[in-house]
């Protein structure tokens, strides 16, 4: 049991400017299990009025990179210090198997903090370029005050995400983790109050959507950095763009993993499910189309059936369980609803379809697996955020492509061959933001995000870091030389 009774605002803990508490329930046990206190309008103004003064007076954006990468990298060991209790909590406060905490919810962000620690100390910030009437200087500037929205479903490695590239550019943030999941957020606080940040560079404030929207709009702000859903991420583009401040948004996927004919399902089906299942279902990335080939279509169906059966359903914070609780009732409820309507339109469960009998508590669904599914139906167009996996066939590697790209989204996605250089020319087809071939992973080097109505712009990579940087160009007199 957590309980929080400050905010961390400003480099300090200060009481919060409302009595308004978020409790957090286990998914598991549905008992309380901590609470932090629910950010207000004020507590908003006081995280930019903070943020705006070290931006616009501290020393962070005046600091040489190299010393901004330092920081970074203590960030980096102090998470890793602190490792198993992040890992904990989040399985706690969220439900994700505690084995995908300690790697996709904790190793991952310190890896991308060690990544951006790295190329901040490798990018030029400033550089001479020839011109025709003298040499230009184009700087790399931070673009000011960051407003940074993570979801519940990875609140730590989203966070960093958003904090190493806008740190490194010597932006100041104010962080809203979601309301499912403040007790990590409280945690991050923590560990960021004892690495000597200066005053103000990073505030962190637990609310509800009223109070993020607050902040998407808040005069102090320069930029919005957003990951969740796709309708709340049209409503942040509309209210950025009347303000034309810069925004980043990171939305939904519906991807596929296409089976290709000469697939070896033994080597494949590992990777496929975990694509599909990792963290109960509930990321973005998920691979929950899975595209078979007709004339293998039901060797395909018993093999995924089989290996989605030997998942262990249970307790997140059993070192053996594979799939554990969604995050709320109100997400069981939403997932039982797609259940429905998959048998509605006439696919087929061949696993799964309800609540596992052997939980009383806890907001568990089974893993499901659908065949028959036509790629019109909802459980195929529309994202669960659910263990649920929809089994499409296709007739040859065109229809395969077609199938693949008949999505709203392009977030992500996968191709599963003997013929890696086969896998590439599909990969070369599907309009997605971020693919893979044989493998499912993301890599800290390589931009991430997505087409169509996965979102605007890209994490990771040197484009993460161009997300958080104004372009300054400044032309000087010809013959002049920058100093030795």
């Amino acid at each position: 049991m957590k309980v929080y009774d400050r905010l961390f605002i400003g480099g300090e803990w200060v009481r919060p400017a409302g009595d308004d508490v978020l409790d957090v329930i286990s998914p598991a046990t549905e008992e309380l299990v901590g609470s932090v206190p629910e950010g207000s309008k004020a507590d908003i103004d006081a995280a930019v009025t903070a943020a705006r003064a070290a931006f616009d007076q501290g020393p962070w954006p005046r600091l040489a990179p190299a010393e901004r990468a330092d920081v970074l990298a203590r960030l980096s060991e102090a998470i890793d210090g602190r490792s198993e209790e992040f890992a904990q909590t989040i399985s706690t406060e969220m439900g994700a198997p505690i084995g995908f905490s300690r790697m996709g919810q904790v190793l991952a962000a310190t890896m991308a903090l060690e990544y951006y620690a790295g190329l901040t100390r490798d990018t030029a910030w400033e550089e001479v370029r020839a011109g025709l009437m003298g040499p230009a200087l184009v700087r790399r500037a931070p673009v000011g005050v960051v407003a940074a929205i993570v979801p519940w479903n990875v609140p730590l490695y989203v966070s960093m995400l958003k904090l190493a590239p806008a740190l490194a550019a010597g932006c100041t943030v104010v962080l809203k983790p979601a309301p499912a999941t403040p007790l990590s957020g409280q945690l991050l606080a923590e560990v960021i109050a004892d690495i000597g940040l200066p005053p103000g560079v990073v505030s962190i404030v637990p609310a509800d959507r009223e109070v993020g929207e607050y902040l998407v709009t808040h005069p102090g702000v320069d930029k919005v950095s957003f990951t969740g859903s796709t309708a709340a991420g049209r409503r942040i583009a509309t209210l950025c763009g009347e303000r034309l401040r810069r925004v980043t948004l990171e939305l939904g996927g519906k991807s596929a993993a296409v089976l290709l004919p000469d697939v070896d399902l033994d080597t494949a089906l590992p990777g496929v499910v975990f694509a599909g299942l990792m963290n109960n279902g509930q990321a973005c990335v998920a691979q929950t189309r899975i595209l078979a080939p007709r004339d293998r279509y039901s060797e395909v169906a018993d093999a995924l059936t089989a290996a989605v059966a030997a998942m262990k359903v249970g307790d997140p914070l059993d070192e053996e369980t594979d799939v554990g609780p969604l995050v709320s009732a109100a997400q069981r409820d939403r997932v039982e609803g797609y259940l429905a309507s998959g048998v509605a339109e006439g696919a087929k469960v061949t696993l799964g379809g309800g609540r596992p009998e052997q939980f009383g508590t806890g907001w568990y669904v089974e893993p499901t697996v659908f065949v028959d599914v036509d790629n019109n139906m909802r459980i195929a167009q529309e994202e669960i955020f659910g263990p649920v996996l929809s089994l499409i066939g296709y007739g040859d590697v065109d229809e395969a492509v077609a199938i693949a790209n008949d999505s709203r989204y392009g977030l992500s996605g996968s191709v599963w061959t003997a013929d890696n250089d086969a896998g590439l020319d599909v990969a070369r087809r599907i309009r997605t933001g971020t693919f893979n071939v044989n493998t499912f992973m993301l890599e800290n080097c390589a931009p991430f995000g997505g087409f169509k109505d996965s979102g605007l712009g890209r994490e990771l990579g040197p484009e993460g870091l161009a997300a958080y940087v104004e372009y300054q160009s400044v032309n000087l007199p010809d013959g002049w030389a920058p100093p030795a």
